[in-house]
């Protein structure tokens, strides 16, 4: 029973400011008509941001699937193991949202707006279909959320937050992945691959998914005790 009230309480801060920040996205979803909320999401573009984005990006087409097989090199095959279950299951998850609402892409909701000038990075191919929900952001967010459960597991397993100051560390640590998670989720806004709606599925997927195979699978996978 210790193992599980410490892992509840170490994910916490994770899981609150991720719903603080769900919150904030539902409501400009709500308070915004799609096409408005992506021009004010997407109002201001440099040189720099558009490098930045469309390779950052690219993290979640393969680069944190070969991170994700780090764990090998110390033969922590369970972990790399628990992340693979994870990817698939929301990926499933993902692939039938896809199909189920078969949603157009900006470039091509914005044609009916050609008082709209969709902002464009150069070098970037845009898709057209399957919009809704977007992969890329359950990929994002999958991948760091697996990454603050596997260290939270950890951390209670080997009794490490009992200390004050360690326990503080650990919690602004798990904010670092949230925003990298987010911040991969905007790329596709700003790359104009995806709309908010999209972006916030996805991570609601990439979020749920995890801690649902964690708690399935805990005690074949990380078999942390009861």
């Amino acid at each position: 029973m210790y193992y599980k009230k410490e892992f509840i309480r170490a994910v916490c801060i994770y899981l609150i400011t991720y719903l603080v920040l769900l919150v904030a996205v539902l409501g400009l979803l709500y308070a915004y008509p799609k096409p408005e909320l992506h021009m004010m999401l997407n109002a201001h573009h440099t040189s720099c941001q558009d490098t930045f984005f469309k390779y950052y990006t690219l993290l979640a087409e393969w680069p944190l699937y070969v991170l994700a097989l780090i764990p090998l090199l110390w033969k922590k095959w369970k972990i790399t193991l628990f992340y693979a279950i994870c990817e698939a299951t929301g990926g499933v998850f993902v692939q039938i949202l896809k199909h189920l609402f078969s949603a157009d892409r900006p470039i091509v909701v914005f044609e009916n707006y050609p008082d709209m000038v969709l902002p464009l990075v150069e070098g970037v191919e845009l898709h057209h279909s399957n919009s809704f929900p977007s992969g890329h952001t359950s990929t994002f967010f999958v991948f760091f959320t697996c990454m603050v459960i596997v260290m939270a597991y950890y951390y209670c397993k080997n009794d490490k937050l009992h200390n004050l100051k360690n326990r503080v560390l650990f919690y602004v640590a798990t904010l670092l992945p949230l925003a990298l998670a987010a911040l991969g989720g905007y790329s596709r806004i700003y790359l104009s691959q995806h709309f908010l709606s999209d972006v916030c599925v996805g991570s609601i997927i990439g979020v749920i998914t995890p801690f649902l195979m964690f708690f399935l699978c805990k005690d074949k996978i990380l078999k942390i005790e009861n």
